[in-house]
C-alpha cells in the first residue's frame, strides 16, 4: 500500500470471528479445501489466496537462509518465532518451489539477547555463507545487521528496532512495525488524547525506540509521552503502574514481551484503570490473555499481522501453521517468523536458474513490487526506500489494529504511517 496524506483507517473483516484464544486458531469454514496432502485446511479453497496450495515441491542443490532467533535468553525466549520460519520455509519447499526452484535449507542459530551471543550467530552466518538472514524481531540488531550487510549478505525482518536496521543498506523490513509507537501515536491524536504513559520493558531497545520515535511521534500528534521502564521479571508492577496514573493519562501504552505484558495489566486491573490500552503483538499471546482474562477487554493490540479475521492471508498463515507446526500458538508474536520467511520467499520470486547468490536476492528483493505481506490483512511491500520518510530500509508503511474482545482479537483495521 502507498503512503496517505494522514491516517486512514479501512475495515478488514465485516464481522469479527470468534476464536478459542488457548488453542491454535482453526480454519473459519467447514468445508474441505481438498486433499490434505495440499492442505491440512478445513476452510474452503474460497478463503485462501489464488494458488496458494499449488503442489510445486523445490528440487535440487539447497539454497542456505540463515535465521537468527532470541531464544533461551533469561530476559527473551521466543521459540514460537523459529517454529513459524520453519513452517513457513516446509510449506515454501513443498508448495511454492522454495527459492528458485531449490528447497530452502535452514541454518538457524539461537542467541540469548545479549551482545556476545547476538555476535555469534552474525558471525556464523557469514562463515555459512548464507544467501541471505532473516529475523523475527531483535533488540540486537544494530550488533547483528551490520555484520550480515558488511558481507554483502541481505538481511531482512518483520519489523527492526534499531537505525541500522531500519536505514541502513542490504537491510530490509516489510513491515512498518519498527514504528508501532508512531502508530499508536496517530491513533492517540485521532482519538484527541493528550497526556498517554507508555509502560515498557526496561531494555535499550524498547526504551530506546519510545524515546526516538514514539516521543517525537506522539508530540506530532498533540499528546506528551511519558515513558516508565519497568525491569524485566518484575512480578508485581503495581507501583511502577500506580506512578503512572498518578498523572491522569488519557492513553496507556503497553510495550515489552508477554511476562511484562501479563505484569502491567494485572497492574492496571489491580488498580481499578478504565484508561484506553493501546498494546504490542506480543501482549495477545495466550499466555497473557489466560493470565490476565477480563481485564483485556477492549485493549487495542498493534502490530504487525492479521491472524485472527477471514482474510486470505490470516486463513493461510492458520493453515500454513496447523499443517506444519501444529502445537505452536498462532495468536501472539510467532508470526513474525512466518512473515519475515514467507516475506523473502516471495519478494525473490522472480529468482529463476542456478544462482541464488546473496547479489541475486538482493537484486530480487529491490525490484519487488507490491508483495503481498503474509498474515497482512491486503497490505503490501516495495523495498524501493520510498515506504516511509526517513526509513529507507522500512519497506512497508501500515500496520494493523485488531481490538481484544472476550479474550480474542478482533476486528482488524489497517493503520497507513504518514
Amino acid at each position: 500500500m502507498k503512503p496517505s496524506n494522514g491516517l486512514h483507517v479501512s475495515k478488514i473483516v465485516a464481522a469479527s470471528i470468534a476464536v478459542v484464544a488457548m488453542t491454535a486458531m482453526t480454519a473459519c469454514s467447514s468445508e474441505s479445501a481438498g486433499d490434505t496432502s495440499d492442505s491440512s485446511s478445513s476452510s474452503s479453497s474460497a478463503d485462501l489466496p489464488a494458488g496458494a496450495f499449488p503442489g510445486i515441491a523445490a528440487t535440487g542443490t539447497p539454497v542456505k537462509i540463515g535465521f537468527i532467533n532470541n531464544e533461551n535468553g533469561q530476559a527473551v525466549s521466543q521459540p514460537e518465532n523459529r517454529e513459524a520460519a520453519e513452517a513457513a520455509a516446509k510449506y515454501a519447499n513443498e508448495q511454492l518451489g522454495g527459492i528458485g526452484g531449490r528447497p530452502v535449507e535452514l541454518v538457524i542459530c539461537k542467541q540469548q539477547e545479549e551482545p556476545v551471543s547476538a555476535r555469534d550467530c552474525a558471525n556464523q552466518m557469514v562463515e555459512a555463507k548464507v544467501s541471505a538472514v532473516v529475523l523475527p524481531s531483535s533488540g540486537l540488531g544494530q550488533i547483528i545487521a551490520p555484520i550480515i550487510t558488511s558481507a554483502g549478505i541481505p538481511y531482512v525482518a518483520a519489523l527492526g528496532g534499531s537505525a541500522v536496521e531500519t536505514t541502513g543498506d542490504g537491510a530490509y523490513m516489510w513491515t512498518a512495525g519498527s514504528n508501532t509507537s508512531q502508530a499508536m501515536a496517530q491513533y492517540a491524536g485521532e482519538k484527541g488524547m493528550k497526556n498517554v504513559v507508555a509502560y515498557t520493558i526496561d531494555l535499550p531497545a524498547a526504551t530506546g525506540s519510545l524515546e526516538q520515535i514514539g516521543v517525537p511521534a506522539f508530540a506530532a500528534n498533540g499528546a506528551n509521552l511519558k515513558i516508565i521502564p519497568i525491569p524485566f521479571g518484575t512480578p508485581d508492577a503495581t507501583p511502577q503502574v500506580n506512578a503512572g496514573l498518578d498523572s491522569n493519562p488519557d492513553g496507556i501504552v503497553v510495550y515489552g514481551e508477554s511476562t511484562i505484558c501479563t505484569s502491567i495489566l494485572k497492574a492496571l486491573n489491580t488498580l481499578g484503570s478504565t484508561t484506553e490500552t493501546m498494546a504490542v503483538q506480543s501482549c495477545a499471546n495466550a499466555d497473557v490473555v489466560d493470565a490476565v482474562g477480563a481485564a483485556m477487554e477492549g485493549t487495542k493490540i498493534i502490530g504487525s499481522a492479521d491472524t485472527v479475521s477471514n482474510s486470505p492471508e490470516s486463513v493461510l498463515y492458520r493453515e500454513v501453521m496447523k499443517k506444519y507446526s501444529p502445537n505452536t500458538p498462532v495468536e501472539g508474536y510467532a508470526v513474525t517468523g512466518y512473515q519475515g520467511m514467507l516475506g523473502l520467499i516471495r519478494a525473490t520470486k522472480s529468482v529463476t536458474g542456478t544462482d541464488t547468490s546473496p547479489a541475486a536476492l538482493d537484486t530480487a528483493i529491490r525490484s519487488a513490487k507490491d508483495v503481498p505481506l503474509p498474515a497482512g490483512a491486503g497490505l503490501t511491500f516495495t523495498c524501493d526506500g520510498q515506504a516511509i520518510a526517513g526509513f529507507k530500509a522500512v519497506c512497508g508503511n501500515g500496520l494493523i489494529v485488531l481490538t481484544m474482545k472476550d479474550g480474542v482479537q478482533t476486528d482488524p483495521t489497517t493503520v497507513i504511517i504518514k
